[in-house]
């Protein structure tokens, strides 16, 4: 079963974007992700996906100390920045540092080149609209197949976007 929520709801993630001009030619994004969900639960093959100004040159990524599963990248063809996080623990909190480097000075607000960036993960087990399978009835019984007993809940992410 699919479904869209028109309600508002508490999002599975809050994402913190900075970002910060550090010289002539060089910036600075930090991005900040904090799981909004139970430590029992885990998030599965986390990506953050953000465009960065088209005058990036190169980029040089920092993650926290300890980060295991982290996947970095720049897309150098469509100036974009990937982040990968194979588990995401509920109630952590992930940070990413990208010190970029920019072909030419930037003139303007940084800001309104770079982003909005964009998530897809999976959540085993969550539900984040609380919606529940009370009791599911089957019509027409099959001996090719007999169901299983049980409901299993998935929230899986395909348009996940924060704006700047």
């Amino acid at each position: 079963m699919n479904y869209r929520m028109t309600q508002p709801f508490k999002p599975p993630f809050r994402i913190n974007v900075l970002i910060e001009e550090t010289g002539p030619l060089k910036a600075e994004v930090t991005i900040k992700i904090r799981a909004e969900f139970n430590s029992s639960i885990n998030a599965n093959t986390v990506l953050v996906q953000m465009p960065l100004p088209t005058s990036t040159a190169r980029v040089n990524f920092e993650l926290e100390p300890g980060a295991v599963g982290h996947t970095t990248d720049f897309k150098e063809t469509n100036k974009r920045l990937e982040w990968g996080i194979k588990k995401v623990v509920g109630g952590s909190e992930h940070t990413l540092r990208a010190k970029l480097t920019l072909s030419h000075e930037f003139h303007g607000n940084i800001m309104k080149e770079a982003g909005p960036l964009s998530m897809t993960f999976t959540i085993p087990m969550y539900n984040a609209s609380r919606l529940q399978v009370k009791y599911l009835q089957i019509a027409r019984k099959s001996k090719a197949h007999n169901p299983y007993r049980w409901v299993r809940y998935v929230t899986q992410a395909n348009s996940y976007v924060a704006r700047l």
